[in-house]
């Protein structure tokens, strides 16, 4: 008999219990090949004083089992709380998330029979880095930090699913003609991973065209890349259309350490009363057996999933009105169809050794120069007394014969020289700073110019270095600049 691999499971809150504990009995029913760890993380950890909702002993199992499967968590209003599930997925550097989306009509009714999609979602960066300031009293700021070598890391990864599971294309979906910097970054390295992979159709859309499509004809779709913010609206969206939310289960993927779960919620309102769905958690948990090396069971649990919904044995979710079972039921049927497979109105699945994701080689980086030069400085300053005019005047005067006024903005619209009257003004202003042309920027200049400014009586509250990159600009342009 094989050695059962050791794995780290958290029961979670609110339906979370129940859910793991019916996914446990079919896992164990069907001869999976683990060994549990349980640990305590969520509410309970949160409300005993721990603000990141998981303790020491519970990290030490996972990083020592390097895999864990977790049922949906709470994390108390107010106070402070930070997500549990950012917390793991960056300090263990699972990078890629992976969402299947897949219809199951006409079993689960949709609009979509044809749907069959894998968004795979960069995990850590953009605006889920959670970097945010209040700078003035009338203007927050969130930071959008978007790496290359992050986004080279999830484009390959997508790309490597998608030929180590027969998928045909890979669409990329960003916000470039806005956020041309950020999301340009993505776009850019996209194609440039893209050419490694000729044998793979590539295309990318903008983001919003693109969630409209995923809505309307989400059958276009084989496998989706996207940063963090549009990565977790987009599966949400895919979930939801193919079928419900709470059918859907969730890899979170690093070079040593992997996550699954289901991407719902705890729902503590129907906690207790055992009517939960099981099938996300269920899923997520097919997608470890995947993972570890246990396809074959993999595969037998997935059929014998298939088989119960299409001979009608359904949750209230997936009933919508009709007959319906509870939780445990439900995984009862399940265990009853191990070794069946569907029939007549939904197709079989199959699982290969060749897709376990801990044979997947190291991730490599593209190989890039950059000649990095000082172009200049954008100040912030708070300021709620002074015209954009007066500012404007100020500044001139106290630029020096170094670096000059090149403009201002409010809320990222110029408004000097020669701004509008129209224009709505917060008490929060970006002055940019640059040299003749021709001359370099120092950081003494800088330093210097800041002196000058707090000598005006002018409060800044941040800077910006500007600089160029291989001679291409690398900041924006105001708009109207």
């Amino acid at each position: 008999m094989a050695e059962k691999r050791p794995i780290t499971v958290a029961t979670g809150d609110g339906i979370g219990p129940e859910i793991m504990e019916a996914v446990l009995h079919i896992l164990e029913q069907a001869g999976a090949e683990i060994d549990p760890e349980f640990i305590d993380v969520g509410e309970k950890v949160y409300l005993s004083g721990n603000s990141t909702g998981i303790p020491d002993e519970a990290w030490e199992s996972l990083r020592r089992t390097k895999v864990l499967l977790k049922a949906p968590i709470t994390t108390p209003q107010g106070g402070g709380y930070k997500s549990l599930n950012v917390t793991i997925r960056t300090a263990m550097g699972l990078y890629a998330n992976v969402r299947p989306c897949v219809s199951y009509h006409p079993v689960i009714e949709n609009r979509h029979p044809d749907m069959d999609l894998v968004i795979v979602r960069e995990n850590e960066e953009d605006l889920y880095a959670g970097i945010e300031h209040q700078q003035t009293p009338e203007v927050v700021q969130s930071l959008k930090l978007i790496s290359r070598p992050g986004s080279e890391r999830i484009i390959r990864y997508a790309f490597e699913y998608a030929r180590k599971n027969n998928r045909k294309k890979v669409t990329c979906l960003v916000k470039d003609n806005i956020m041309k910097l950020s999301d340009g970054l993505f776009h850019t390295v996209f194609k440039e991973i893209a050419a490694e992979y000729p044998e793979i159709e590539s295309n990318h859309l903008i983001v919003d065209i693109g969630m409209a499509r995923i809505a309307d004809t989400p059958e276009q779709f084989d496998v989706l890349v996207m940063p963090n913010l549009y990565g977790d609206i987009a599966s949400d969206i895919a979930a939801q259309i193919a079928g419900s939310v709470g059918l859907a289960g969730s890899a979170n993927i690093g070079e040593q350490i992997a996550m699954f779960e289901a991407i719902h919620g705890s729902a503590p309102d129907i906690a207790g009363k055992k009517i939960a769905n099981p099938s996300g958690l269920l899923h997520g948990a097919i997608m470890m057996l995947v993972h570890i090396g246990q396809p074959e069971i993999a595969e037998e649990i997935h059929n014998a999933w298939l088989r119960t919904i299409e001979d009608g044995v359904l949750t209230g979710d997936m009933a919508k009105g009709k007959e319906s079972v509870g939780t445990f039921e439900f995984a009862r049927a399940v265990v009853e169809r191990l070794g069946k497979k569907p029939e007549s109105k939904l197709q079989p699945v199959t699982y290969s050794k060749a897709v376990s994701e801990e044979k997947t080689e190291p991730t490599k980086s593209l190989n890039y120069d950059v000649d990095r030069k000082l172009d200049g400085v954008d100040v912030f300053l708070c300021n709620n007394e002074l015209s954009a005019n007066e500012i404007g005047e100020k500044l001139e005067e106290i630029a020096g014969p170094d670096l000059k006024l090149i403009m201002m903005t409010n809320r990222g619209v110029k408004v000097y020289p020669n701004g509008f009257s129209e224009t709505f003004l917060s008490d929060h202003w970006r002055c940019r700073f640059q040299p003749e042309e021709g001359k370099e920027t120092t950081h003494q200049m800088i330093r210097s110019l800041l002196s000058r400014i707090e000598e005006a009586d002018l409060d800044w509250i941040k800077i910006e270095n500007l600089y160029t990159f291989n001679g291409k600009l690398g900041y924006s342009l105001a708009q109207g600049q």
